[in-house]
């Protein structure tokens, strides 16, 4: 369904609530064409999900996070807090709602069907970072390559084999694993334990914070006025349309509104009268100077954590937690990622008593899941000039340009573009 304008006249601003890396993009994006653009972050910009990731920007690992068997997994890992997936019920009937509906979603069709969607999203994902450096943004974007590292080369093919089938083409993928002794020499940070592993070539990774940082320089460099450390409260409608929003620096007109704010914009679309089923999917990483350092992303099979080389370090990260809508660091999941990541990097510590003094940023961060785990990006029910981009999840970084480029063309057209169809409002009602 297309609709017209969103009616960017008046001489105020389109407001884009939410400063991380899928907000800054909408707003250099709408920047670009034209459009007057402010930003409000409630904290400082690229703070939220988008500061402690792994900064993969990769078409190999863009899948929805419900596939066949991940239920299954996820009721496994009660009790156990070491585990990848782990989930913690809570006696909360819209979590027990988002379950339900999560599981609805982990077949092998509604899979297929979202990674068809997000794969169509990305798919000119490397053109859009190349447009975004050439117009000067410091995206420090690389693109070393993904070596994908296991303990059993069994797993490794068959790991290999549904990613060949996945991907269609689409990006290019081995012939075959690299096993035994060998394996470890993709990259020389993998230890003796890794018996299989193959590399996905032209892979990259950003360091996300810089380039949250060289998305806000940008903006300024186009006039575009980012409000930090600003709360929005509310919001004021008249005749279908939001007109201004309430903020903790004062009220501010709006032509059009961009609720781009990770979490927090269940609650924000509260306010337009708008249900939206999110949960924060918890993430953990951390960073630890390594000898030898990976040269490239990794991905550790089996134990579904990840490494990468940013500025000048190595972060890792991993787990799924789904324990609510908190932000609380449990300790003791750190201890599992660096547990995890050892079978594959070697003994670089002994005790789990040493990572206090070895790793660095201990992070914790809410990656906003939709029951499907495919994001949100269109116009808000009710509301002509009200538009949502959010439900990420882990690939906020990767979609962030495109959801940005796409959303732009629907606000300032009226007309949706093709690959946002499957991100509608409409098919979380169904």
């Amino acid at each position: 369904m297309t609709a017209g304008p969103a009616g960017l006249s008046g001489g105020s601003p389109v407001v884009v609530v939410g400063g991380g890396v899928v907000g800054l993009c909408t707003a250099y994006y709408l920047a670009r064409a034209g459009v007057p653009v402010e930003v409000v972050e409630r904290r400082a910009l690229g703070s939220g999900a988008s500061r402690g990731n792994a900064g993969w920007v990769c078409l190999s690992h863009s899948t929805p996070v419900p596939a066949p068997g991940v239920v299954r997994y996820a009721l496994r890992s009660l009790g156990r807090p070491d585990s990848p997936l782990y989930l913690r019920p809570l006696p909360d009937p819209a979590f027990v709602r988002w379950l339900w509906r999560f599981w609805r979603s982990s077949t092998p069709a509604a899979f297929r069907h979202g990674y068809t969607a997000v794969a169509e999203l990305n798919r000119d994902t490397f053109d859009l970072f190349d447009g975004l450096r050439e117009t000067g943004v410091d995206t420090t974007l690389t693109r070393p390559g993904m070596v994908h590292a296991f303990l059993s080369p069994a797993e490794a093919r068959h790991h290999l084999a549904v990613q060949r089938e996945m991907a269609d083409g689409r990006y290019p993928l081995p012939d075959d694993i690299v096993a035994g002794d060998e394996a470890r020499l993709l990259d020389q940070a993998l230890s003796p334990r890794v018996r299989a592993a193959y590399l996905v070539e032209g892979e990259g990774v950003v360091d996300p914070e810089a380039f949250s940082r060289g998305l806000g320089a940008a903006l300024a460099g186009l006039g575009v006025k980012v409000h930090e450390n600003a709360e929005v409260t509310g919001f004021r409608s008249a005749g279908g349309r939001v007109v201004a929003l309430t903020t903790t620096q004062g009220d501010m007109p709006c032509a059009a509104l961009v609720v781009a704010a990770g979490m927090r914009s269940a609650h924000l679309l509260g306010r337009l009268g708008c249900r939206l089923p999110l949960q924060a999917g918890k993430g953990y990483s951390f960073s630890v100077d390594l000898d030898p350092a990976p040269r490239h992303t990794l991905y550790f099979g089996e134990r579904r954590a990840v490494a990468s080389p940013i500025g000048g370090t190595t972060r890792i990260g991993g787990t799924m937690e789904l324990s609510g809508n908190n932000n609380r660091l449990d300790w003791r999941r750190v201890v599992a990622v660096a547990l995890a990541s050892r079978h594959y990097l070697g003994r670089w510590f002994d005790d789990p008593d040493d990572l206090v003094g070895l790793i660095r940023d201990p992070w914790v961060g809410g990656r906003p899941f939709l029951p499907d785990g495919l994001p949100v990006i269109d116009r808000v029910p009710g509301h002509a000039n009200a538009f949502a981009a959010t439900g990420h999840g882990m690939l906020g970084v990767t979609l962030g340009p495109a959801t940005g480029h796409h959303l732009t063309d629907y606000i300032v057209t009226g007309d949706r573009p093709a690959p946002l169809t499957p991100f509608s409002f409409d098919r979380l009602h169904r």
